[in-house]
């Protein structure tokens, strides 16, 4: 991060997987994120969410840090998703992340035993993993996935942490994001839906880490680009033409509604493929629907 502050609109890149093998496809996932910066976007997240980062072992996770790293042009963000159930694992993953080239972490609570977990409990896994970082921390809010929302509250518990620079929130309520932008101002705080990328640039967000970036990057690297140039009438528009896209594709289909996406961006350069079992594939309708959204 060389003390540069996280701002900027990243995609979340999905994990293109060899349809015969199953195993990462290291030629299309450069390949995928050479087309996403070349739509204008300010860098990747590997191992998201979108990127299937359950279904990966570490040492998918690590290469995939180092494939990315070698083709990422300077100035341009590379995040690693390394949450994990234990902290010892979630710190593992940091170093690997970080000793391949990642410019910073994205960390999501430990899950399974989120009816166990308190405040204290979770505090105290993200200063560990924050001290044991050579890079610094991004807090990642998915409460989707992680069935834990993380209260604006304890982000002010770590907010003195120095390695911690910032958190993602894909609670799909801008009313939380709210929250979070007063608790922590001297973050960066970074929208985790596509929907709500214009109201977060408007509560004083610095971007987001989007999904729907997987597939339409330079309609969103635009949004921001007309934000900060003060047309707010343009990033408005394109806000609109976005929301069905992510509610549609993002939201309802998940990696594979993504993957799917990428598939069908006509003339777009982009390899979506098959996701990982026990993930399922779209139906033939579903994709049909999602090649209509994209390219209607």
């Amino acid at each position: 991060m060389s003390g540069r502050r996280f701002a900027g609109v990243l995609a979340p890149i999905t994990t293109p997987f060899d349809p015969a093998t199953g195993d990462v496809a290291p030629v299309q996932l450069r390949d995928n994120v050479a087309c996403l910066l070349a739509a204008g976007l300010d860098g990747v997240v590997v191992a998201g969410s979108t990127g299937e980062a359950a279904m990966l072992d570490p040492d998918e996770q690590r290469r995939m840090v180092g494939w990315v790293r070698e083709v990422l042009p300077d100035g341009r963000w590379l995040v690693a998703g390394t949450g994990a159930e234990s902290t010892r694992q979630a710190i593992a993953l940091t170093r690997a992340a970080a000793a391949e080239g990642a410019d910073a972490v994205l960390v999501r609570p430990p899950a399974y035993f989120a009816n166990a977990t308190s405040p204290a409990t979770l505090a105290e896994y993200f200063r560990a993993v924050a001290d044991a970082s050579p890079v610094p921390v991004l807090v990642y809010n998915i409460p989707k996935y992680t069935h834990l929302p993380l209260a604006a509250g304890l982000l002010q518990q770590l907010v003195a942490h120095p390695n911690i620079r910032g958190v993602k929130d894909s609670s799909g309520d801008v009313k939380n994001l709210a929250a979070y932008r007063d608790a922590v101002p001297g973050w960066s705080v970074l929208a985790g839906s596509g929907s709500l990328l214009y109201a977060a640039l408007e509560l004083g967000c610095d971007g987001g880490i989007l999904a729907v970036a997987c597939f339409a990057a330079r309609r969103c690297a635009d949004i921001l680009a007309a934000f900060r140039a003060g047309d707010r009438a343009r990033a408005g528009a394109l806000q609109e033409t976005l929301v069905a896209l992510d509610k549609q594709i993002v939201a309802k289909h998940g990696p594979a509604g993504v993957k799917a996406a990428m598939d069908a961006v006509a003339g777009g350069g982009l390899y979506g493929g098959p996701v990982r079992a026990p993930l399922a594939p779209l139906s033939e309708a579903d994709r049909a629907q999602v090649a209509q959204l994209v390219c209607g």
